[in-house]
């Protein structure tokens, strides 16, 4: 893992291990209050804007606590793609895929997924695809979301009894995305709230070291 990224991950941790000592009341026998495990990071605990997405594969990278923790429960399936893979984008159509990605689904049809373009994107182009996704239909953007790198953004949409909360940004010269979907009948807060940590371990993965 590069320098930067490491000491990142270890002043996130340190700074959440000392506000939890602040609240929590400790006796001179009583252990540190413990840091959160990654799964229950969230973008706030996370300075974004310094993260630094690797174009390959990140997948492995993330847990199934974390999968979990997304869908509300154990997924049902899996999928996994890489850059120049033939994926489906409609029944019986196919294309191939210029970036790496995966995705889990539940049983209730929740779908968390996260991808990452495979070329280097310029600030330009990331100004260009963060306008993009707020345009697109049945879209509104999500303005009290965390910053998701450089030129994030962050929308809410739905669609055939499904509601999707995406994170979408630029970390280093990667444009990094991330999504989840969940049935209508889930409230919008805890989707939104779910979709940022969610989108958090996609960001993690990311920046680790590749496999």
């Amino acid at each position: 893992m590069p320098t930067a990224v490491r000491s990142l991950l270890a002043a996130v941790l340190a700074t959440v291990a000392s506000v939890a000592i602040g609240v929590v009341a400790t006796g001179p026998d009583d252990p540190d209050p413990a840091p959160p495990a990654p799964a229950d990071l969230a973008l706030a605990d996370l300075d974004t804007s310094v993260l630094a997405a690797h174009r390959t594969g990140f997948c492995p990278a993330i847990t199934a606590a974390q999968v979990a923790g997304a869908l509300g429960g154990e997924p049902a399936g899996s999928a996994s793609y890489d850059n120049g893979d033939e994926v489906p984008i409609a029944a019986e159509v196919t294309d191939v895929a210029h970036e790496f990605g995966c995705s889990w689904t539940a049983a209730d049809g929740a779908v968390a997924r996260g991808w990452v373009f495979a070329p280097p994107v310029s600030a330009e182009r990331a100004a260009r695809l963060a306008r993009a996704a707020t345009q697109a239909p049945g879209c509104r953007p999500l303005p009290e979301a965390s910053a998701y790198g450089v030129s994030s953004v962050a929308v809410v949409c739905a669609d055939e009894g499904l509601r999707t909360v995406s994170h979408r940004g630029l970390f280093g010269d990667a444009w990094l995305s991330c999504s989840l979907s969940a049935p209508t009948a889930v409230p919008r807060d805890e989707l939104v709230d779910r979709a940022d940590r969610w989108c958090a371990a996609v960001a993690l993965a990311s920046a680790s070291d590749p496999a």
